[in-house]
């Protein structure tokens, strides 16, 4: 597991450990960076639980937005995240997530792996650009 650094901190890291901490909690993805990074140095946050909260209004804001440019935002932080059952994955976080599946796999559960995949499938053809996770 990662360790992260005591949230207080936060704000006196460089821009690379705070995009390095919001990969840990997401995804590494350009667009959260962009997004995200100056957030954490310009506000202090009592637990990692409210930084995530208020990630989490900035994403919606995204979404409620009328411009398209941030849907398409968005979507590009959305994608960053790994299928369910995908073998490729980046962050410490989400290969913690899938490493019980890729027990399934060696111990024989190739069918659950299998079923994923068609679900991812399924999903991403009537969800266009988004991914089943």
């Amino acid at each position: 597991m990662t360790t992260l650094p005591p949230v207080s901190t936060i704000p006196s890291l460089s821009a690379l450990e705070r995009a390095s901490i919001l990969d840990t909690l997401f995804e590494p993805c350009t667009q959260l960076h962009t997004l995200s990074v100056s957030v954490l140095h310009e506000h202090t946050f009592s637990a990692y639980d409210d930084l995530v909260t208020h990630i989490a209004s900035q994403l919606d804001g995204l979404l409620r937005s009328d411009l398209k440019s941030d849907r398409e935002w968005l979507d590009a932080i959305l994608a960053a995240h790994p299928r369910l059952g995908e073998k490729k994955v980046d962050s410490a976080l989400s290969r913690d997530e899938q490493a019980g599946l890729q027990d399934q796999s060696s111990k024989g559960g190739e069918e659950e792996i299998e079923a994923l995949r068609s679900l991812n499938s399924e999903y991403e053809g009537l969800f266009e650009g988004l991914k089943f996770v």
